[in-house]
């Protein structure tokens, strides 16, 4: 599915919101945020009708034992690793449109973050609702990578190796798991 206007899936299905633009050869996997001379540009929603939205994104950050422990426990010097990442999640969904340049400002009707702690691994859910023109899957996505940096920041101490890198952080897998859109009314 795709949303034009939104910066992320430059793929342009027509599933669910019924605009595609067909490239030279016919396929619908042409560039939505290009002109036909090329130049980038926002895409044009206003004609769209209003549709309750949802999306919800996921990721992971890879840490040491010692540091998921230390999480577990509030033992991190910084303070609460996860309420803060949980803030920084959140003020990401907000100011999406702010950093992802072709992205339309949207009202944020809902946000939730979910946490699971375990294994080498902090998990992170983002879900995010919105009513309007286009979808919401570039703030579900900016939340989790912002709430995994907060918690990279928030730990880095614990994780630097002797000559200052990161051999054992890493933040991956991060992937929109679930989108939704139904009209307004129906």
């Amino acid at each position: 599915m795709s949303d034009e206007g939104r910066g992320g899936d430059a793929g342009g299905s027509a599933e669910s919101d019924g605009a595609s633009a067909a490239s030279a050869d016919g396929s619908a996997d042409a560039l939505t945020h290009t002109d036909d001379s090329g130049d980038v540009q926002m895409v044009d929603v206003g004609a769209k009708p209003d549709s309750s939205r949802r999306a919800v994104a996921r990721g992971e950050i890879r840490l040491t034992p010692e540091t998921i422990a230390a999480v577990e426990t509030d033992a991190v010097e910084k303070g609460d690793v996860l309420a803060t990442a949980r803030i920084g999640a959140v003020q990401a969904v907000k100011h999406t449109w702010e950093t992802i340049p072709m992205c339309h400002q949207i009202p944020i009707t809902n946000v939730d973050t979910e946490f699971a702690v375990g294994d080498g691994r902090i998990e992170l859910t983002v879900a995010v609702e919105t009513t309007g023109k286009t979808g919401c899957e570039m703030e579900a996505l900016e939340g989790v990578t912002t709430g995994l940096n907060t918690v990279w920041d928030m730990v880095k101490a614990a994780e630097k190796d002797a000559d200052g890198g990161y051999p054992d952080t890493r933040i991956s897998d991060v992937e929109v798991v679930e989108k939704r859109k139904e009209t307004v009314g129906e």
